[in-house]
């Protein structure tokens, strides 16, 4: 190149530079949506858990030296040699496994651990943020070296519900994902316009696209300053945020957490290193995600897979169906027998 034409084309680039921040600074935030107006999910069943035996929470340290928390449900006589851990959702928090993690953990199938991912729950350090893409699946694994440090048994199994699940695919295909020895997905995100993925998942998501659009643009130039605002909010209904545990809920997400929570935007090449055993369950009656298109989705790019179509099940209630136990207690006996 001439070196007539470099001052030129960094001031070109530097243009763009701006242009794009200007755009990103000056964009819509996430329209916040109306739970009311007959859209978004079912959390009826979800806030009608009996809570009484809620375990207390139990803390961690991540690498960066923040406290986490997760609860422990023991196995029943402490009969299986498996730990599983189980994410919960967007906007949710760990207590949304409270009636699963008893049931498995009753069943003597595993010690169930579930966390309160950072940025959720009842008194997170900054509700729906972290510190940069890619902390979820740090913490994730920092999880794991506590439990594995404190003697929790056996094989692991690392499960996730809606974006949960899609956290669980992004940590399958990154670095950590041999911590794990088989996974489980129930009902999981794969990416906006995946064939799985209805409308804005099914008016639960409100993403400010724009906004969206603009940060990957100047993230693929190593530009992060903006990655603190918000760009997606959830539709919670107004049952959950004027109830007992509107506090615990989360109605916002910036741009890192939103990345960090769910695959990479080529979530085919985390498919392809999912390699391990791995379980997905859906309901038929989902109202975020289309069940009967995951394994034709996921299928192509992994064959550790195996699918279950649940009847008269939905999105949210996945997680409390008497079928779902069922099911994973078939799975975990057949393809992830319990031992060290």
């Amino acid at each position: 190149m001439s070196s007539r034409l470099v001052p030129s084309v960094l001031v070109a680039l530097a243009a763009g530079v701006a242009i794009l921040a200007g755009l990103v600074a000056f964009s819509r935030p996430p329209e916040r949506p109306r739970p009311d107006a007959g859209t978004g999910l079912d959390f009826a069943a979800a806030i009608a858990t009996n809570l009484s035996t809620l375990p207390d929470r139990q803390d961690y340290r991540a690498r960066d030296a923040t406290v986490l928390s997760y609860r422990r449900y023991a196995a029943a006589n402490g009969s299986a040699a498996r730990t599983i851990i189980l994410v919960h959702g967007s906007g949710w928090h760990g207590m949304q496994f409270h009636a699963l993690a008893t049931a498995l953990a009753a069943n003597g199938l595993g010690t169930v651990i579930v966390p309160d991912l950072r940025g959720h729950g009842p008194d997170p350090v900054r509700r729906g943020d972290v510190d940069h893409i890619g902390q979820l699946e740090e913490d994730l694994f920092d999880l794991i070296a506590h439990l594995k440090n404190g003697g929790e048994p056996g094989r692991l199994v690392l499960g996730g519900h809606s974006s949960g699940g899609g956290l669980v695919v992004r940590f399958a295909g990154g670095r950590y994902g041999g911590e794990a020895d088989a996974f489980l997905l129930l009902a999981p995100f794969l990416k906006y316009d995946a064939p799985t993925t209805r409308p804005a998942s099914g008016g639960w998501a409100r993403p400010a696209t724009g906004r969206i659009v603009a940060l990957g643009l100047i993230n693929t130039l190593g530009i992060t300053a903006f990655n603190h605002l918000p760009v997606i909010s959830f539709a919670m209904p107004r049952s959950v945020l004027d109830g007992p545990l509107g506090n615990t809920a989360t109605t916002r997400y910036t741009y890192r957490m939103n990345v960090s929570f769910a695959p990479r935007p080529d979530y085919t090449g985390d498919l392809a290193r999912l390699d391990r055993p791995f379980l997905l369950l859906a309901g038929d009656r989902d109202e975020a995600f289309i069940a009967d298109k995951y394994e034709s989705t996921i299928g192509p790019h992994t064959s550790s897979g195996s699918y279950r179509i649940l009847a008269g099940v939905n999105h949210l209630g996945l997680v409390d169906a008497e079928a779902t136990v069922n099911a994973i207690e078939a799975w975990l006996t057949e393809r992830v027998p319990a031992g060290s």
